[in-house]
């Protein structure tokens, strides 16, 4: 996809289809999980490529995705943390911690994103 919008979507690749928010303007991945309680599935930050977990209230899973959505790595950061920079990631994937390791999300694998209208 050339050109990402901001909206629901749903990540495939993993062992369930997970529901996704697309955040790509700069406002949406700004704001991002802050001033939340949790998140049911996940958020996809597009373009990035680092996150922080300042004013956050609970602990993330962040997977960091290249550019054809291979997942390059997989962290969990508890709140006040800032993770550095991923130079070949290009999106950025963030569920509560211990999602993804239930959804089998590893380095490695190959993810899809269907956006929904």
């Amino acid at each position: 996809m050339a050109r990402w919008e901001n909206g629901p979507g749903v990540l495939h690749g993993v062992e369930s289809a997970v529901p996704v928010e697309i955040a790509a303007s700069y406002h949406a991945r700004a704001r991002g999980l802050l001033g939340r309680d949790g998140i049911e599935g996940a958020l996809l930050l597009t373009p990035a490529s680092g996150v922080h977990t300042f004013r956050m209230r609970f602990a993330i899973d962040v997977a960091y995705l290249s550019r054809d959505f291979t997942v390059l790595a997989v962290r969990t950061m508890r709140p006040g943390r800032l993770g550095l920079p991923r130079l070949r990631s290009r999106h950025v994937l963030e569920a509560e911690a211990g999602a993804m390791a239930r959804w089998g999300l590893r380095p490695g694998l190959r993810l899809s994103v269907e956006p929904r209208r």
